[in-house]
């Protein structure tokens, strides 16, 4: 376990889960499903059962380092990697490697978004120790798979290779190619073959391997990060990264790195995941009235609505009547209503509202 590290990427702000999650407060920081824990608490007591918590790394913005050592407070600073930007998942990733190469050049990692529901979590216990041996014996960049549920348009799929390549575990299989977020009929025909699985965003790989597969395919990401050696775990380190991320590309692990190798494979896992990356992927967890309703609110009054999502602040009487598969939300004073089949317009209304309202909306 020694050589068993963890990446949890918390970075985001979380906009389409607008009012709610905001750029000074995203949701990972916040207790989301009421279980009196932040998600990236959860992520977190996750990891601690597979790995010492010395070996967990949190990537994200400096703006968040205090919240981040607040709510860990099992961590140090220095286990906290603080970007001066958003630069998408593949930057936050080389900049984790050439920090725990400093510490282990044997280290096997699994990197995680922070604010991802597992509801069956001995399951994934097990599953991501499975992909970690995997990935310690074979120069293998591996992902988790998730068996769709519905034919999806805001998730990437991956479709398998049939044979099983993997004597240890039989649901391992070779990765044939990704497709991001298709069109709702490609995505319907996806689902109906049965050759693909959503991409969870969960990465399993040896440093080696990863390493290897940035020098080949992202080398000019993987090239910036490798000034900083002798100043990663220095007080120079903060400046390096600073004039780093001024000139790194904005790029996803996905279309830098997995898209483009031969060697990812995919585990096919069922521990009840959700991204929680939509007010309608809070739905489909959260406890739901005789009419389908997902209420959070002491003072929430409806007639005649079905199939809604609606959170509200427990100190305002709210009546609604007539809505049917909608998301009703307030927060701070901002109140969302919003057909849940168009959540994916929830990045464009921040976007407009920043634009023409103000910085302090969003």
């Amino acid at each position: 376990m020694d050589n068993y590290y963890c990446v949890i990427m918390a970075g985001g702000v979380g906009s389409r889960f607008w009012p709610m999650s905001k750029t000074a407060h995203p949701k990972q920081f916040m207790d989301v499903l009421g279980t009196g824990k932040t998600l990236i608490r959860l992520t977190f007591e996750r990891f601690i059962k597979i790995l010492p918590a010395k070996n967990i790394y949190i990537v994200t913005n400096e703006i968040y380092r205090n919240l981040v050592l607040e709510q860990l407070p099992e961590i140090t600073e220095k286990q906290v990697l603080c970007e001066p930007s958003r630069r998408n998942t593949a930057p936050c990733i080389a900049y984790a490697n050439y920090k725990i190469k400093e510490e282990n050049q044997e280290a096997v990692i699994v990197v995680a978004p922070s604010d991802h529901i597992i509801l069956k979590e001995d399951e994934f216990v097990r599953d991501v120790k499975i992909a970690m041996e995997a990935a310690a014996e074979k120069e293998w960049l591996i992902t988790m798979g998730i068996r769709p549920g519905r034919p999806d348009t805001g998730y990437g799929y991956i479709q398998l290779e049939g044979e099983n390549v993997y004597p240890k575990e039989s649901r391992l299989h070779k990765v044939k190619t990704f497709t991001e977020k298709p069109n709702l009929e490609i995505a319907k025909s996806f689902v109906a073959s049965g050759d693909f699985l959503w991409n969870s965003g969960i990465f399993i790989w040896s440093l080696k391997s990863i390493m290897k597969a940035f020098d080949k395919h992202l080398k000019e990401v993987d090239s910036l990060f490798a000034k900083g050696i002798g100043k990663y775990n220095t007080p120079e380190e903060e400046g390096f990264i600073k004039e780093t991320y001024a000139v790194c590309k904005n790029i996803s692990i996905d279309y830098g790195v997995m898209e483009k190798s031969e060697n990812v494979y995919v585990l096919s896992v069922d521990f009840g995941w959700s991204d929680l990356g939509t007010w309608g992927s809070l739905y489909t967890i959260r406890e739901k009235d005789e009419h389908q309703n997902a209420v959070v609110g002491d003072n929430v009054m409806l007639y005649d609505t079905k199939n809604c999502i609606i959170n509200m602040p427990d100190n305002k009487l709210v009546v609604l009547q007539g809505l049917d598969d909608y998301i009703a939300v307030e927060q701070d004073g901002i109140l969302l209503v919003c057909r849940k089949q168009d959540e994916q317009k929830i990045r464009q209304f921040v976007n407009d509202v920043k634009i023409e309202k103000g910085e302090k909306y969003v």
